[in-house]
């Protein structure tokens, strides 16, 4: 990697993170193209290259994995849409079965006993949300969810 590919790679990682810390904050590209020294399209470009995602896709991703640790801790769904910083709660329950592969009710409904069990940063592991599409991501959660209650 040459220097300046290096240096690309820092500015990226110091915006994501940006987002990971300040999530729950209204958040745009700009803001986070800002934080890593680049302009706006640039910035989504590198860091989609770097990472396999849209910056606004990373986001998203992290709102609704902070949202899912909300709902197993027994916050309501619409509680859990607005301290993670969505203002939508029906864009919001589309986006988490999207990710997660079932509606936030349906997921705070189920019995999460073994991952309160885990320790967080175990727990952050195996209940991460993983983008591999509609059907895919539903099987994977569903999987996941029947591993880790069947562990319990």
């Amino acid at each position: 990697m040459t220097p300046q590919e290096l240096a690309n790679l820092a500015h990226l990682r110091r915006a994501r993170d940006l987002i990971d810390r300040e999530y729950a904050r209204p958040l745009d590209v700009p803001t986070m193209a800002a934080g890593a020294l680049m302009s706006p399209a640039h910035f989504s470009r590198q860091f989609k290259a770097a990472y396999s995602e849209t910056p606004y896709n990373y986001l998203m991703t992290r709102r609704i994995e902070r949202a899912m640790a909300l709902l197993r801790a027994g916050s309501n769904v619409t509680d859990a849409c607005m301290e993670v910083g969505c203002t939508s709660l029906g864009s919001f329950s589309s986006r988490f079965t999207e990710i997660v592969g079932m509606t936030p009710s349906e997921y705070r409904a189920r019995e999460h006993h073994a991952v309160k069990a885990m320790p967080n940063c175990i727990a952050k592991q195996h209940t991460k949300p993983d983008r591999k599409g509609k059907k895919a991501a539903r099987e994977t959660a569903r999987e996941t969810l029947s591993r880790i209650e069947e562990a319990s």
